[in-house]
């Protein structure tokens, strides 16, 4: 049977007293923070989140939150992604006080240029017995492999040079010959503290050291290059970083990072995991099942102020009654005894939810609010051009009109704009919803013009200079205070045919954004319409 390939990671329960404040002493003082991600790609919705915790425990502590740049995989590193890192952070508004761009005490800040650091302290850990530098070629460790899976066996490593002598292991590297340098794993594993888990034990792996398996991971390439599990020790030691706070996909590696805290005589960071970001189904995020990348969230629309708010839920029980938050009230509301264990189920409604409310707080003339109108004038001009379906030239003022009207129904511009496309074409008046509305008004024992012929009268015999929002309101409840029954059921009918039924701001703000020209132009035909003389009004207005 095979053996596993990692230990079995056991997690006590996290300790909690209720006689006893749930805090951490390193939290009473100012905590350094970092936020290391590898320019390989884009950034997605966990790294945010990763930037985002690390951000606000700092910021809450009084401390100082840094960027580190972890490029030391060469091969996947993608020409502009450091950039693009850089350009998003900054739009997300997670300002960074030391980082490669801005310096600080504790440069160089990309990991490429502390490869010198790096190699000194590996070799410090073979001096020391911790490590060992490893000679076999690519061909012989993949032979190894092959034959130990085919035996059912673990494919880690068998330490065949361990057994190199110190004298010769270091003439063999002198004389040039590749090599890499591995980390001398212990039988056991020391356990460590989770801010969120608790103690964290992996049980020993006697069993595969006795079959001549170690894990022994690589600690310096072959190119002189860290990997992972070095750099981010060293780095974090000299950079002086007081809380590693990252997803639990890097817990079962957090026991080689004790390890190696213990061997240099280091004291060790606290440690603080977050569970992984998951889709209804509790499986990785995808773009099956929703965008991945920021990126893609910016291009739609959403607002930095939303995203943020959005990733700073999964996984954090604030103590707040709602859950709108600006970025500044997350800071004062941040303690990483309220993190959650688990995995987080993505639910991309919330997003929706935060949007709409961070565009309905957005200051009227602010820059949040000219970004919304920036995106939605520029999906007009590509969907309906600069003309109404009048002929006449969309007004310059017109979308911001509807915007600031129902502002607080904002998702994207896409969203948006597409819903309201009446405002700027006909709409479409889907046959079903009339007869459903006939049948309403029937019930009533109302032909359509007793319904709204004093409701479309009042409307006519408003002056085109009082077209206005509080004459239109006016008329609108003076038809609700003389027969409620009616009421509803005449709306209804009103909103179909202005607005083909969508949603949208009031019935009055529709027909004074409409303007009356217009207004009575959709009565008219929308009349007919609902008296069988057309079946339905097409976009343009036109009847068929």
């Amino acid at each position: 049977m095979p053996l596993p390939r990692a230990p079995v990671v056991r997690l006590t329960r996290r300790l909690f007293s209720t006689s006893l404040p749930r805090t951490h002493a390193a939290c009473n003082k100012p905590a350094r923070t970092r936020f290391a991600p590898s320019p390989t790609g884009f950034l997605h919705l966990g790294s945010l989140r990763t930037a985002l915790f690390n951000y606000l425990l700092a910021k809450k502590t009084g401390g100082q939150f840094l960027l580190r740049i972890e490029d030391t995989d060469q091969k996947r590193t993608v020409p502009g992604a450091e950039e693009a890192l850089y350009e998003t952070l900054k739009w997300a508004g997670l300002k960074w006080d030391e980082g490669p761009d801005v310096g600080g005490p504790y440069g160089p800040y990309r990991q490429s240029e502390r490869s010198a650091l790096h190699q000194q302290h590996a070799e410090q850990l073979v001096k020391d017995g911790h490590a060992y530098r490893c000679f076999c070629t690519p061909e012989r460790l993949s032979a190894l492999a092959i034959t130990r899976k085919r035996a059912g066996l673990s494919t880690d490593y068998d330490r065949t040079c361990l057994t190199v002598s110190p004298t010769e292991s270091s003439q063999r590297a002198a004389d040039g010959e590749s090599h890499v340098i591995r980390l001398k794993v212990p039988n056991q594993y020391p356990a460590f503290h989770d801010a969120v888990y608790g103690t964290v034990e992996f049980a020993e792996n006697k069993k595969a050291h006795l079959l001549g398996s170690f894990e022994d991971p690589v600690l310096l390439k072959s190119d002189g290059l860290p990997t992972y599990h070095l750099a981010n020790v060293v780095d974090d030691h000299f950079m002086e970083i007081t809380h590693v706070l990252r997803a639990t996909e890097w817990l079962p590696s957090t026991p080689k990072h004790v390890w190696l805290y213990e061997c240099f005589g280091w004291k060790k960071p606290e440690f603080v995991h977050v569970g992984l970001l998951q889709n209804d189904q509790r499986g990785k995020l995808s773009k099956r099942n929703g965008d991945v990348f920021v990126s893609e969230y910016r291009e739609k629309g959403y607002l930095p102020e939303a995203l943020v708010n959005f990733v700073a839920l999964l996984g954090w029980s604030h103590t707040k009654t709602e859950d709108m938050m600006t970025l500044e009230e997350m800071v004062q509301e941040f303690d990483i005894d309220r993190l959650t264990q688990g995995n987080q189920i993505v639910n991309f409604g919330k997003l929706d939810f935060l949007q709409k409310h961070h565009a309905a707080a957005a200051p009227q003339g602010g820059e949040t609010e000219k970004a919304i109108l920036e995106r939605c004038e520029k999906f007009v001009a590509e969907k309906f051009g600069d003309k109404l379906e009048t002929g006449a030239t969309i007004p310059a003022d017109y979308t911001l009109r509807i915007l600031r009207s129902n502002i607080g129904s904002f998702i994207t511009p896409d969203h948006f704009i597409t819903q309201r496309s009446y405002f700027y074409r006909s709409p479409f008046i889907p046959p079903k919803s009339v007869t459903k509305l006939q049948k309403a008004y029937q019930n009533l024992n109302l032909t359509f013009a007793q319904l709204m012929e004093r409701f479309f009268i009042r409307l006519d015999q408003v002056p085109k200079e009082n077209w206005n929002y509080e004459t239109l309101h006016k008329i609108v409840e003076m038809g609700a205070m003389e027969d409620r029954t009616r009421w509803n059921t005449k709306m209804k009918v009103a909103r179909l045919l202005l607005a083909g039924g969508e949603a949208g701001p009031s019935l009055a703000m529709t027909m004074v954004i409409l303007g009356k020209e217009r207004t009575m132009k959709r009565i008219e035909v929308g009349e007919k319409v609902m008296m069988g003389e057309v079946r339905r009004i097409a976009v343009g207005g036109q009847k068929e």
